[in-house]
């Protein structure tokens, strides 16, 4: 049972337009303590705009949200001291050496001068920055100046993370390094609120907040939605992908469908379609090197949501 002293954040009908532009549509949802929450969607989905609302930086237009038990409309300085915020831009001085950061930071969020050196060495070691303590920053990597970004953010020991798309851009290694942080990070009870455009990264979290267009489509754990949502999927591999992907949208039988390089992930109204849909395929004269039933990730999941909306339009 969720009560308020398990919530972390907690919304109601959050909203927030920018002119006429509803980039916000009522967001409900409840994110508990000591919790890794991942607010997937594409780009333009208002996952920015939602993490700054709940980092107190930007007022909504209507409705409320409690960020570490405190309104975000009446107590925006009490929120800032629980909270860490790294946006997509984090604020890196790249004329800076790494520690110079860190030593910036520290000051930016008053951290006593006798616990520096306990935090620094214990960040600098979390994020593997240890040998490169008198490098500027500007001479990182991608991957190693996100890092940095986080131990910056974390100097002060905040409660509650909030991160935006810190994944953006960065190889798959340092993708991957950045996800084993996080997860040394909430076994030490940091709750995580993190948005990102990947939808693969949402199989890592503890519950996932599928966004599309401002609303809120499903918030639940990864397996839930999944299991919710199940339907048949089959792979279908072919010689031209794109071309493909428009024949088989066009089949009534098809609910949705996701190009992942030279494969379609197809989803269908019924598994009895299967042989349906790929002798479409070959009368149309598509090279389809074969396909496999396959389980529906979460990726497919959303795409599957996304195209019954869309179609539910026309």
């Amino acid at each position: 049972m969720t009560t308020e002293d398990t919530l972390a954040i907690r919304t109601e009908s959050l909203g927030k337009s920018f002119g006429t532009v509803r980039a916000l549509d009522g967001i409900t949802l409840e994110v508990r303590k000591g919790e890794l929450f991942g607010l997937v969607g594409p780009d333009g989905a208002g996952k920015s705009t939602l993490m700054r609302l709940l980092a107190a930086v930007m007022e909504p237009t209507s409705g409320n949200a409690w960020v570490a038990s405190y309104p975000i409309d009446k107590a925006s300085e009490k929120i800032k001291e629980k909270i860490a915020y790294m946006p997509q831009r984090f604020g890196l001085y790249e004329d800076l050496t790494v520690m110079e950061n860190l030593v910036f930071y520290a000051d930016i969020y008053d951290v006593p001068k006798a616990e520096r050196p306990v935090r620094m060495d214990r960040l600098l070691g979390f994020s593997g920055l240890t040998p490169f303590t008198g490098r500027l920053a500007g001479q990182l990597s991608g991957g190693m100046k996100q890092k940095l970004g986080l131990a910056c953010a974390l100097i002060h020991t905040p409660e509650i993370l909030f991160l935006d798309e810190p994944t953006n851009g960065v190889d798959p290694v340092s993708r991957r390094d950045f996800w084993k942080i996080l997860y040394e990070l909430l076994k030490e009870g940091t709750t995580i609120f993190v948005s990102t455009s990947y939808l693969d990264e949402a199989e890592r979290c503890t519950e996932v907040g599928l966004i599309y267009e401002g609303r809120l489509l499903e918030k639940d754990t990864p397996a839930a939605i999944k299991a919710r949502h199940a339907m048949p999927m089959i792979e279908v591999w072919c010689d031209n992908a794109h071309e493909t992907m428009g024949i088989v949208k066009s089949d009534e039988r098809v609910t949705g469908v996701g190009l992942y390089g030279d494969r379609l992930h197809v989803a269908l109204r019924d598994r009895d379609d299967i042989e349906a849909v790929m002798g479409l395929l070959s009368d149309r004269g598509c090279a389809a090197g074969g396909y496999r039933e396959i389980a529906p990730s979460i990726e497919d999941v959303f795409f599957a949501m996304i195209g019954a909306r869309d179609v539910g339009r026309n």
